[in-house]
């Protein structure tokens, strides 16, 4: 597991990204530690014409959450 800061992700970018398919890579910002994920996927031009807008992804989570407290 590497640690580092959004700067140095900033400044080297590809190494992380390319070191993140193999090894775990955490964004530390503040008091947050994020990790970079990896996942490779060929999206396709008929994907981003069917894509969800940022809405109605927000709409569906909403219920998705309020779904999984009201059990």
């Amino acid at each position: 597991m590497i640690i580092i800061s959004p700067t140095e992700l900033r400044a080297n970018q590809k190494k992380y990204f390319d070191l993140a398919e193999n090894e775990k890579i955490i964004v530390k910002r503040g008091n947050k530690l994020i990790e970079l994920v990896v996942k490779e996927q060929l999206i396709t031009e008929d994907d981003i014409k069917n894509g969800v807008s940022g809405e109605d992804l927000k709409q569906k989570m909403h219920k998705r959450i309020d779904q999984i407290f009201n059990k």
